[in-house]
């Protein structure tokens, strides 16, 4: 009779939750019960949302309530939510390579409201209609991509800009001044990706294998693998920092590269701006940077047209020589406008071998830039020819 009670009572409770989840697949069931759970007062707000979100959007809705984290889930309205939902799947619907996306992709990076601990707004419905039209008569993904990367300053009118209120700006605080940090101009991009369906996510470092700052930039899904841009674009997977990002340390919070997640990874995107925000979820990317760097340096070794620009900084114009001489200095490289590379000299109390390296192309002229101790900031010229180079900064 006891055993009859129990399977009664839980054919019960299991009805009452298939009814309540309706077209919801059953993997969410238990996330949700906990995620409602945690709402609290806010708990209507968000079964008004799964309620009132179309059946083939279901699982859309069930996944954001499922992994999103508290601080949304206590204060996320209905509106909002169904709205971000529904532009979502009408730009997958819309463009034949956003369909193409599988669900698993789009769930955790088109579908997401947010990036990382910006500001929530609902940037959805005005991305979509500043985006679209530039990505309308693209045939591929990656046309698509180009032409949102393309279009985006003149779109958006937000530059790079010390002066910036905030590094974490949610997109309107960033149109708002015109000006943004890497990591706001980061948002802005994988805002604007996600808008027409292009699957995009935040990826950075804390801190740069020599200590010379942190830095944030984008990745997006193409054929299957991610590749990485930026807000200034170049190619995909081209950009200034791919030295650095080479360098980085897998497994090591501080120094390896990470890109975030919706869905929880058992780790966190190490946010430098408030490091005891732990509820960005962020995956371990670094093999990617490594092995793209060392494949990239090789075929640049061997192929005849490039060779090293060493560099070494000392505290007198005429160094003896000596370990103790030499300066740590913050370097950026250029070739014209463009950043192609950036660095630290070897201080006092590194191994007398570790020199500064930048591999460069021949019979061309770079500008190293770079900030002495007090606080200078110097510039200096370098004409490259056919053989390697070393450049003390004076």
């Amino acid at each position: 009779m006891r055993i009859a009670v129990i399977v009664g009572l839980y054919m019960l409770l299991s009805a009452c939750t298939g009814e309540r989840y309706s077209g919801v697949p059953e993997k969410y069931h238990v996330l949700l019960d906990s995620a409602l759970a945690r709402a609290g007062a806010n708990r209507g707000e968000l079964e008004k949302a799964l309620a009132d979100v179309p059946a083939r959007e279901k699982e859309g809705m069930a996944f954001l309530l499922s992994y999103m984290p508290k601080r949304d889930l206590v204060s996320a309205r209905a509106t909002d939510l169904l709205v971000n939902v529904q532009l979502a799947y009408t730009a997958r619907d819309r463009f034949a390579w956003a369909a193409s996306v599988p669900d698993s992709i789009f769930l955790n990076d088109v579908l997401p409201y947010a990036c990382l601990n910006e500001t929530r707004e609902n940037w959805r419905v005005d991305f979509y209609r500043r985006f679209a039209p530039y990505v309308e008569h693209c045939a591929t993904l990656e046309e698509a991509i180009k032409a949102v990367n393309k279009h985006i300053r003149d779109e958006v009118k937000v530059d790079y800009d010390t002066r910036r209120r905030k590094p974490d700006q949610s997109p309107s605080e960033s149109m708002e001044q015109g000006m943004a940090s890497c990591s706001g101009l980061s948002i802005l991009l994988t805002d604007a990706f996600r808008s027409v369906g292009i699957p995009s996510r935040v990826a950075g470092t804390a801190h740069w294998h020599d200590d010379r700052g942190n830095h944030t930039w984008c990745e997006v899904w193409l054929d299957g693998q991610w590749y990485f841009t930026e807000y200034y674009p170049e190619e995909l997977n081209k950009a200034w920092f791919l030295a650095d990002a080479g360098r980085a340390i897998p497994g090591n919070r501080d120094y390896a590269v990470w890109a975030s997640s919706f869905k929880p990874t058992g780790h966190s995107f190490p946010l430098v701006w408030d490091e005891t925000i732990d509820y960005v979820p962020a995956t371990d990317v670094s093999r990617r940077y490594i092995d793209i760097y060392r494949e990239r340096s090789s075929r640049r070794e061997a192929d005849g047209n490039h060779v090293k620009l060493r560099v070494r900084a000392f505290k007198d114009q005429k160094p003896a020589g000596r370990s103790g001489d030499r300066l740590k200095v913050n370097v950026d490289l250029f070739h014209g406008t463009d950043q192609v590379g950036g660095g630290s000299t070897a201080g006092p109390t590194q191994d007398m071998n570790d020199v500064l390296e930048f591999l460069v192309e021949k019979d061309k002229e770079y500008i190293l830039k770079y900030w002495l101790p007090d606080g200078t900031g110097k510039e200096m010229v370098v004409a490259v020819k056919k053989s390697p180079l070393e450049v003390t900064l004076e």
